[in-house]
């Protein structure tokens, strides 16, 4: 029997991407909106950006810390308001300017590991702004996970973190 034939027969179970939203996803650190994710000194997984924003005219900017325990259980989020850069957009994401605080936020977290981390989902409202990974559909019905308040991230299936909109 040829090796085609004998592949043929065999019965190989197919890993398919269950539908809806997932209980987890994963965020992978690039060069373009997720400089900073990964693991902190104390086990903790992290995500952090200076791009968060109120996508009306006069809205804010921010730099939010996202942590969540070892096991991807959500933790706490820290945010601070931050001059929106100027002449960037209303609606659109961009570093913010705060470098400084980024490189605070950034030693808190002690040796950190720059690495694709596995979370769970969550939102929380911190001075009347969500923040967080919002579960929601597009109109086309596919699945995604969010990041808030801007959405200038959005996860969907296979949920590995190698591609998101933008």
């Amino acid at each position: 029997m040829n090796v085609f034939a004998r592949w043929r027969r065999q019965r190989v179970p197919v890993r398919q991407v269950a539908p809806g939203p997932p209980a987890r996803f994963t965020i992978v650190p690039d060069d373009y909106h997720v400089p900073y994710a990964g693991t902190a000194e104390d086990g903790r997984r992290f995500f952090l950006s200076e791009e968060f924003f109120d996508p009306a005219p006069d809205g804010a900017s921010y730099v939010g810390l996202f942590l969540w325990h070892a096991d991807g259980t959500f933790d706490e989020v820290l945010v601070d308001e931050v001059q929106r850069a100027d002449g960037l957009p209303p609606g659109q994401a961009g570093p913010a300017g705060a470098e400084r605080l980024v490189a605070a936020r950034l030693a808190g977290l002690g040796d950190y590991v720059l690495e694709p981390v596995e979370v769970e989902p969550f939102t929380r409202v911190v001075d009347g702004v969500t923040f967080g990974w919002e579960v929601g559909r597009y109109d086309d019905g596919t699945d995604v996970v969010t990041v808030a308040p801007g959405d200038f991230i959005a996860y969907y299936a296979p949920w590995d973190g190698l591609g998101y909109d933008t």
